[in-house]
């Protein structure tokens, strides 16, 4: 073979596999492996946020989960189909409180971060599938403590990526458990009312 040529093919193989290697999305198992270690390796590191300190959790969250993390559809499936009638500014004003409310619980169980470790079970899924439930449990003292996550692909620009969209601890779904809360509050007093709601609670005011 031309050495001119042998060399070009093996540039040509070598940027195949460092353009697939760019733009392959993260296993989704590999996801939650990954922002469990992240996670719990930064509260052990820093006492304020083993304290459950909101502000610093809010910023981990932001830094760590967020990125991965589908708001728009976790938000729009627990409020329901009242979703599709809310205003732009409505739907935008729920994402920012919904966030902060599980920003706030996040907080909580953050402070029981202590000597936890987390395993990711192996995942069953076919190549094709497009959403997917990793499956994992936290051990510690105690019981294994049952954490699942809803795992769907979306596009990000021109790549495809995997983002979380619910969350299931100890054989409940966080969407589920919300969307019936917010129902009631929506049928009461409308989405206007579910803001505000919301908003009361991430103020720690109590109605």
């Amino acid at each position: 073979m031309n050495m001119k040529r042998y060399f070009f093919s093996i540039f040509l193989t070598a940027s195949a596999l460092l353009s697939f290697a760019q733009t392959a999305p993260e296993a989704p198992d590999a996801l939650v492996r990954r922002l469990a270690v992240e996670v719990t390796d930064a509260v052990k590191s820093d006492k304020a946020l083993a304290t459950g300190d909101v502000t610093k959790v809010a910023a981990l969250i932001d830094a760590k989960v967020i990125p991965f993390v589908n708001f728009q559809r976790m938000t729009a499936s627990s409020v329901g189909p009242a979703w599709r009638s809310a205003t732009p500014e409505q739907q935008k004003r729920l994402q920012e409180e919904f966030k902060m409310l599980l920003v706030r619980t996040y907080a909580g169980a953050v402070k029981e971060i202590k000597d936890q470790t987390v395993t990711v079970k192996p995942l069953k899924a076919a190549p094709e599938d497009t959403s997917v439930i990793v499956r994992s449990e936290v051990r510690g003292k105690g019981d294994p403590v049952q954490l699942d996550y809803r795992v769907g692909k979306v596009q990000d620009g021109a790549n495809s990526v995997w983002k979380i969209h619910d969350i299931n601890i100890l054989g409940v779904w966080l969407v589920e458990t919300y969307r019936g809360q917010f129902s009631q509050e929506i049928n009461a007093n409308g989405i206007d009312g579910l803001i505000k709601s919301l908003t009361e609670k991430n103020k720690g005011v109590k109605k």
